[in-house]
């Protein structure tokens, strides 16, 4: 019989990811006040935020029913698929209790707790696609991804305390001198309950790189087919000041000073890129997005600047314009 992987939308896994592997998905109930939606349909992150910002309180969220559970499973079922559920961790919701009840009650649906949330579900949910490809049944999936869901080692860190004083995690008094320390915590789920790990101090794009560091650099001990790195609303400013510091800012100081050395025919500019204009670290996109940018338009421009030495016209774009694109680590200007 064929296998049908479900989960619910605490995955967080892409819609690209969901078609490609062929994954159903149950939402979960957020209620935003009087506005009450399916996580991921009517409820947005940027939903959430809003509504976080403009009243000052969080989302309640509530687990699938029984009923809807059974909808569900007994509509595969009906199609002729063998159900494999993966549920957000049975120690954060009530998701896992629901969906073994209907699973008794429908018959041939085999449940997964996770143990965990978020990407940790959601490396679980498309482990368990992947054997149902390979040809498994779904008891042999749901063992599998069983056995598995304690090495799946997940964790956050947390740029500002206030959702977590909002949501009654810490008090008042804590979570301002936190936000005036510039202290980010570390959240691990371990044993399906979340504890507190490392604290870190600073800007959050540094500490991302630091905590991302910490996580995954010198170990021998993880499986390097998948990772996942998930984020929430990036801010724009961040990458703004990125791009500002490491593209536009050598860049500026370029166009100032190319015309006195164009005028006395001497002179040389060496813009220093990075190895990550090659080879991106993980976490690091941003940044080598920016220094595969000023590669690029180092290049373009000192191949201008030749072109017009020897007399010949040369088309010029703005620099603000010039695509991102990865490169060598170091770029010349020649004169």
């Amino acid at each position: 019989m064929k296998v049908k992987i479900i989960s619910d939308s605490t995955c967080d896994l892409s819609p690209e990811l969901i078609e490609r592997y062929d994954i159903a998905i149950t939402p979960l109930s957020v209620h935003c006040g009087d506005q009450v939606g399916h996580d991921g349909v009517e409820i947005t992150p940027e939903t959430i935020y809003d509504y976080v910002d403009a009243s000052g309180q969080l989302p309640r969220t509530s687990a699938v029913n029984v009923f809807d559970y059974v909808r569900e499973f007994r509509s595969w079922h009906q199609q002729g698929y063998s159900v494999v559920h993966f549920c957000i961790s049975s120690d954060f919701s009530s998701s896992y209790q629901n969906a073994c009840m209907a699973a008794a009650d429908v018959g041939d649906v085999y449940v997964v707790d996770s143990r965990n949330l978020s990407t940790g579900q959601g490396l679980l949910v498309l482990h368990g696609a992947e054997l149902a490809a390979a040809g498994h049944t779904a008891e042999e999936i749901q063992r599998a991804c069983t056995d598995l869901a304690p090495r799946v080692e997940a964790s956050f860190v947390i740029d500002r305390l206030d959702y977590l004083y909002k949501g009654g995690r810490c008090s008042a008094l804590s979570a301002f001198g936190g936000n005036l320390l510039k202290l980010k915590p570390c959240i691990e789920v371990k044993d399906g309950k979340m504890t507190p790990g490392k604290k870190y101090r600073g800007p959050i794009d540094k500490v991302m790189l630091q905590y991302t560091q910490d996580r995954l650099q010198g170990r021998d001990d993880i499986n390097r087919h998948r990772v996942f790195i998930t984020h929430t609303r990036c801010a724009p400013e961040a990458v703004e000041e990125l791009f500002q510091t490491n593209f536009f800012g050598p860049m500026d100081l370029t166009r100032l000073v190319l015309p006195q050395m164009r005028a006395r025919r001497s002179g040389l500019i060496v813009n220093v890129t990075s190895i990550g204009a090659v080879r991106g670290a993980l976490g690091n996109g941003y940044y080598s997005a920016a220094k595969g940018a000023l590669e690029l338009a180092s290049e373009r421009l000192s191949a201008q600047l030749r072109l017009l030495e020897q007399g010949r016209s040369a088309r010029c774009r703005s620099y603000a314009t010039i695509g991102i694109c990865a490169g060598m680590a170091l770029a010349v200007i020649l004169l």
